[in-house]
Parts: C-alpha cells; structure tokens; sequence
C-alpha cells in the first residue's frame, strides 16, 4: 500500500521520471547528487518507498533530536557525528561486510551549499567492503531521478573521485547556485 501511494505521489502528482538501468546487487554504496536543499530528502525517500526497498542513510546527529530522531532511525538514518575521532568508515565498513544487504545512501558533497571539497568517506567505506557505488542524479529541473552508472573502487581516489564528480556535471539541483563540481 505504501509503495503503491509513494510510486504515486512521486511519479503521477509530483511529474518525477525515473531512469534506472544499473543494476542493483544485495550490497553497495549509493552517491547521490547534487544535494541543494531538504526536498531531496523527501524525493530519495519516496522513491526508495516506491520501490519497496529500506536503503540506510547518514545524517549529522543534530538532526536525531528527540522526536525527530524516532523517525529518522525508522527511516533508516545513521546519526554521525562530525568528529575525526568517531571512526563512522571503519564502523560501517564491518557493518557491511557482516550483513546479508547492506545499501547506504551519501551525499558526497556533505553539505547542502556548494562545495568543491567533496567528503569521501562513502568511497572508503565502498572501498573497504569491496561494494560497488551506484551513482545517482537528481535534477528538479527535468523530474529525473538517474542511476546510468557504477563505479567499482580501484583506490586511486583522485582518478575515482574525477569519474563520480564527472556524472553528475549535468543534474540541477533544487538550488542550481548552490551545486559546484
């Protein structure tokens, strides 16, 4: 019923196209982009509801305030804090390596202003769980929601990191001005 209506509200009222042709295995790292404002929070959920699947994401631990953070966690949300010290990659990567599924969802860019710095902790932990990182676009101003390319790590993070930022070079986010490669 939740799939059906999320599917609904999605594509039908809000006008969302979604293309998809990467395939999906039952662990990997999703990098989505570009990240300008809270809606595409909502977008990712409606469209992991429609599709039936739960997919974890992180979030900076100021937003798991209580009651909020009820929902976050039951929307599959990993509090972080955002502190050297904490060892979130480490963790998540023995995460992944002890579950049957695992799908973690990023955002590289960590922030929803724009940012040239890209984080790279969702490439460490892809890279030390040996998954793969789905990368997905989101334009608000075409509806588009697209996933058309894999990239598997090599550990050569400068060449891996030019690749990913290089997919996502013609998604508009909600806030265009607020995306910088």
């Amino acid at each position: 019923m939740f799939q059906k209506l999320s599917k609904k509200i999605l594509v039908d009222w809000c006008g969302w196209t979604i293309n998809v042709t990467e395939p999906h295995p039952d662990k990997y790292i999703i990098a989505v982009a570009p990240h300008t404002s809270n809606w595409d929070f909502i977008i990712g959920q409606l469209f992991a509801h429609s599709l039936g699947i739960r997919i974890n994401f992180m979030m900076k631990s100021s937003w798991f305030f209580w009651p909020m953070g009820i929902l976050m966690r039951h929307l599959g949300g990993i509090p972080v804090k955002q502190s050297k010290h904490m060892n979130s990659t480490e963790r998540i990567i023995r995460e992944a390596l002890d579950l049957k599924e695992f799908r973690l969802c990023i955002t590289p860019e960590g922030t929803r202003r724009a940012t040239k710095k890209w984080r790279t902790g969702f490439y460490y932990i892809a890279l030390g769980a040996h998954l793969p990182i789905l990368l997905y676009g989101v334009d608000f101003e075409r509806k588009l929601i697209q996933c058309t390319k894999t990239v598997i790590p090599t550990g050569d993070i400068e060449k891996d990191m030019l690749e990913i930022k290089a997919y996502f070079k013609n998604f508009k986010g909600k806030k265009p001005e607020q995306f910088a490669i």
